[in-house]
């Protein structure tokens, strides 16, 4: 079998490599984001390989189906790129990595807000130039603190485990309760209420049509005023405009991203000797009070081997005409 990576980086080369050989399949890498521009450059490929911010639109689609292209591995858990219709009428299997490493996710978002709360960036930053004054660098005990889970699939779990061993007391919303969390003292509530209540918000939510712009005008407005708000899960799910706002009227004490609504013209790129011009995401980075960082929350040498090795054991069985391990991993 034939495999077309598009977004590929030497870390991805690196993993894929190293574990590819028990399976025996060509693997041809691509740079560049798959689209419409560069689709037509698949040959002979029985499978392609995508990542988070590939566009696998119907056109898309239709062309890969036209090449002989039978399956769509996403190296990710989200598939909200892929237009699942189009896919399904072309007769392409989609499969994904529904799990890997939530702990990854889980701890960068644990990161975040000690390095929000701590400005241990700011710290770090001041005595490389030999400036030890504490002025401006104080925080807040995160022991007593409500901490809001929107989302409590695997990775929203391994970020209440992490949040519980500081003492705090936590609260979630999900369509689905888990009883493990509910064991362990979690309390679920209404959205609203979750939203209410809430020092410090944590998004590990799907991106969906009932959860895009999740974070906006109407909620913030429901939220206490400083709020710290966290966002490891997608771009989708917060209003930039909305949040740049609440940074201005200090109604988000504290914002820490690691995805972005338009992060597609820009992570995963070096761009240091580039004029940006998004000015969305110049102004949010202008805050003191905002981190970010460039959709690396997944980045881990446990999560990179797992996303390898689920990827090729997934193309591996659906070419032998079974079903992925575990069923979570089909897409279409």
């Amino acid at each position: 079998m034939k495999v077309t990576f598009f977004s590929t980086k030497p870390y991805d080369r690196e993993f894929f490599d190293q574990f590819n050989p028990p399976f025996g399949f060509e693997l041809e890498y691509y740079e560049t984001h798959l689209g419409p521009h560069i689709v037509n450059a698949v040959e002979h490929a029985t499978a392609i390989c995508t990542f988070v911010n590939d566009k696998l639109n119907a056109e898309v689609i239709s062309v890969l189906a036209q090449k002989g292209v039978q399956y769509i591995a996403l190296r990710c858990a989200g598939f909200n790129n892929v237009d699942l219709e189009a896919a399904r009428h072309a007769g392409l299997r989609v499969c994904r990595v529904p799990a890997y490493s939530p702990e990854a996710v889980a701890e960068h978002a644990l990161a975040m807000v000690l390095t929000l709360n701590r400005k241990t960036h700011k710290a770090y930053n001041r005595v490389r130039e030999q400036n030890f004054s504490l002025k401006g660098l104080m925080g807040f005990n995160l022991y007593g603190k409500t901490i809001g889970i929107i989302g409590t699939g695997n990775i929203g779990r391994a970020f209440a485990r992490l949040m519980r061993g500081f003492g705090c007391t936590l609260l979630a919303y999900d369509v689905v309760e888990s009883d493990e969390l509910k064991g362990f003292g979690v309390q679920y509530l209404p959205l609203h209420d979750v939203f209410a209540q809430a020092d410090i918000l944590s998004l590990h939510c799907p991106l969906l049509e009932s959860t895009r712009h999740l974070i906006n005008v109407a909620t913030l407005q429901q939220m206490k005023k400083g709020v710290m708000i966290i966002n490891t899960s997608r771009g989708g799910l917060i209003d930039s405009q909305a949040v740049l706002e609440g940074l201005r009227s200090k109604q988000i004490g504290y914002l820490g991203i690691d995805v972005y609504e338009q992060e597609d013209k820009l992570f995963f790129r070096d761009l240091s000797h580039t004029i940006i011009d998004d000015d969305t995401i110049q102004l949010l980075m202008s805050f003191p009070n905002v981190l970010v960082t460039g959709h690396q929350a997944f980045f881990t040498a446990e999560a990179m081997a797992e996303i390898a090795t689920t990827t090729l054991k997934n193309l591996s069985r659906l070419a032998q005409g079974l079903e992925p391990e575990n069923p979570a991993a089909i897409v279409v």
